[in-house]
């Protein structure tokens, strides 16, 4: 899957599982916001949209589209 088709479904409420590092997270929604958790240790980044949390979520410091080439396919 491509960034840019992955930012669509999470746009349209799909949620995804995947790995970095050996570390989980979740990227997951509902009618209150958009969420990016970090499993292990329930550490939770919060967003107003699915747009906003691929903008300004964070793993050790880097986006998503950062990290994609390492998580690509977990999507």
């Amino acid at each position: 899957m491509k960034f840019e088709e992955m930012a669509t479904s999470l746009a349209y409420g799909e949620e995804y599982n995947f790995y970095y590092k050996d570390e989980e997270y979740w990227i997951s929604k509902n009618s209150v916001g958009n969420y990016l958790t970090q499993v292990s240790n329930g550490s939770t980044q919060e967003f107003k949209s699915s747009e906003e949390l691929l903008e300004k979520a964070r793993i050790e410091g880097k986006s998503i589209l950062e990290i994609w080439h390492d998580i690509v396919e977990y999507f």
